[in-house]
């Protein structure tokens, strides 16, 4: 029974870990499907992060701090659709700068606003999102094996897990199931048969990194107010970067990359389990072991041995008519 718990736990901490990489991954994917690469999901979920704080700090509000967080994304999301899309600059480039910016810009406000190191105050009550008591889940809880799970894993998470999850069957319904998400996935292949045809590709993938820009917005405010309590420097640790990693393992499909983001979330919550811990046989694992396991399984698809991940045709290639 013990062992049972245990695994509870680390399923409980896999979907709380994996909620931001999911968000951030289908960001990219709206992005990578359109032929705009996005190196600065990093960028604008820390950015979003950074707002959502500020604003549920002083006003109290969980809901104003996630529209702030949302709006700030967006800004960064047409700030890179500026560059590389009607300017025709380098979009990897772009990206990164936005990472940069993001990066510092959020330290120096948060030292000249509140002088905590780049910190923000923490936030409580209203200005955080609260965990969510599923109907039942009191009752559940002393089923065996489905109580805990119900009780303790599906239950007792903050709306924007369930909103992260939503989006998941909602973005496979848009990308395969209506007439914008087979223009976007045409534009991402071939941007001149779209021109042909008499459909704006600028119109196009400035809507797709939209998109990208509110799912990063959702995930940035998620780290900042739902997660923890408070902005803390650097707080995105990596986070934008290994859902690039689950896109790219998850051949660009929004369902696969769901299940990679739980993988992944998986091996970062049992390197948080294993800290300390001696295998049989093996004795202490390097907790890096685990948290580099995403990278080395990335590392293993684009090789070619589990099969062939192809990004869209288009993809990072700016579109002009005059070409």
């Amino acid at each position: 029974m013990e062992s049972f718990d245990m695994l509870i736990s680390i399923l409980g901490s896999t979907i709380r870990l994996s909620i931001p990489l999911i968000l951030a991954a289908l960001a990219g994917l709206y992005s990578e499907r359109a032929g705009v690469f996005d190196i600065g999901l990093e960028g604008k979920m820390l950015a979003a992060a950074f707002a959502a704080a500020c604003v549920a700090y002083l006003t109290g509000s969980a809901w104003l701090g996630l529209l702030s967080g949302i709006a700030i994304s967006l800004v960064f999301s047409l700030i890179h659709g500026f560059a590389s899309i009607t300017n025709r600059g380098n979009q990897i480039i772009s990206g990164v700068a936005l990472n940069f910016v993001a990066a510092g810009l959020t330290v120096v406000l948060g030292q000249a606003w509140f002088g905590q190191g780049g910190r923000t105050p923490q936030v409580s009550g209203e200005g955080r999102f609260s965990p969510i008591i599923l109907p039942g889940a009191d009752m559940m809880r002393e089923i065996p094996f489905i109580g805990p799970l119900y009780s303790n894993v599906i239950s007792g998470n903050n709306i924007l897990t369930y909103i992260a999850f939503l989006a998941v069957p909602i973005s496979w319904w848009v990308l395969y199931r209506t007439r914008f998400g087979l223009r976007l996935r045409a534009v991402g292949e071939n941007p001149g048969a779209v021109d042909t045809a008499g459909i704006s590709v600028t119109f196009l993938r400035y809507r797709a990194v939209l998109m990208a820009g509110l799912l990063c917005g959702i995930a940035g405010t998620y780290l900042a107010i739902a997660q923890s309590a408070a902005f803390i420097k650097d707080m995105s640790a990596g986070k934008g970067f290994i859902a690039l990693a689950a896109l790219i393992f998850a051949k660009w499909k929004p369902v696969p990359v769901m299940f990679a983001c739980l993988l992944f979330g998986f091996l970062d919550a049992l390197s948080n389990f294993m800290q300390g811990k001696s295998i049989p046989v093996i004795g202490e694992v390097p907790v890096q072991l685990f948290q580099a396991l995403p990278y080395i399984l990335t590392c293993i698809l684009l090789a070619g041995f589990i099969g062939a991940a192809n990004p869209p045709k288009a993809g990072g290639v700016a579109y002009s008519k005059e070409r």
